[in-house]
C-alpha cells in the first residue's frame, strides 16, 4: 500500500517521540543492580503504533456521520468484530508501518545517544519484542495491551541474552535471563497500560 503524506506525518511523529522518549531515559539509570534492565519506556509508543486504527473514514472515503454509512461486522484486532459504518482507514498503520517506525527509533537512537556498540543489542532485542507483540496482536483485545508489552519485553531480553551470549561467547550470560524476565514483566506492564490508555483515549479517532 502506498504510504501517504498524512501516514508519513504520522509515521515521523512517532519516531521522534519515542526517540526523545528514548534519548531520556538512557540518561537515567535505573538503581538495580541487574546489567541490562531498563523501563523500556520508548516501547510504549511502539505499542501505541501497532494497536492505532484510524478509524473514522470508510475504505470508500466517506467520513463516518455523514449519512452514507451502513451497520455491518467489521473484524477488528484479536479476532474481535464490533458493530459500525465504518472500516479502519487509509491512514491506519500497517505492522510493516510500525516496525520502519522502531528501526528508525532505534538506528537514530543509537547515532544520538553515540551507544553505537549497544546498536546490535538494541535492534535483536527490538526485532524479538516486536515479532512477539505482532503476534500478540492477533489474540488480544485493546483491554489487553498491557499483556502484549509484557510478552514484549520479556523476549526483548531474550533477544539480548542471545545477542551477548553470541558476541562475547559467554554462554554463562543466560544467569542473567531469570532476572530480566522478572524485570521486563513488571516494565512491560507498565508500559503496556500507558499505550492502552493512549489508545483507548486517542488511538482510534481520527
Amino acid at each position: 500500500m502506498k504510504i501517504t503524506v498524512r501516514k508519513l506525518t504520522l509515521m515521523s511523529l512517532l519516531t521522534a517521540m519515542a526517540l526523545i522518549v528514548f534519548i531520556i531515559e538512557a540518561q537515567i539509570p535505573l538503581p538495580v543492580p541487574i546489567p541490562g534492565a531498563k523501563l523500556g519506556l520508548a516501547n510504549t509508543v511502539t505499542l501505541f503504533a501497532l494497536f492505532y486504527r484510524g478509524l473514522g473514514e470508510r475504505g470508500d472515503g466517506s467520513r463516518q456521520g455523514d449519512g452514507s454509512e451502513s451497520p455491518v461486522q467489521i473484524p477488528l484486532w484479536g479476532g474481535v468484530a464490533r458493530s459500525a459504518g465504518v472500516v479502519p482507514s487509509v491512514h491506519s498503520l500497517t505492522t510493516a508501518n510500525v516496525f520502519m517506525i522502531l528501526v528508525c527509533r532505534i538506528i537514530l537512537g543509537a547515532a544520538f545517544t553515540g551507544r553505537i556498540v549497544a546498536f546490535i543489542y538494541s535492534i535483536v532485542g527490538g526485532v524479538f519484542a516486536f515479532a512477539a507483540q505482532a503476534l500478540m496482536k492477533r489474540v488480544v483485545t485493546e483491554k489487553q495491551i498491557w499483556v502484549c508489552g509484557a510478552v514484549g519485553a520479556v523476549f526483548h531480553n531474550i533477544g539480548q541474552i542471545l545477542a551477548a551470549m553470541i558476541i562475547t561467547g559467554t554462554p554463562s550470560i543466560a544467569a542473567y535471563l531469570p532476572l530480566l524476565v522478572i524485570a521486563g514483566i513488571i516494565s512491560g506492564v507498565i508500559t503496556g497500560l500507558v499505550a492502552q490508555l493512549a489508545v483507548a483515549r486517542i488511538g482510534n479517532r481520527e
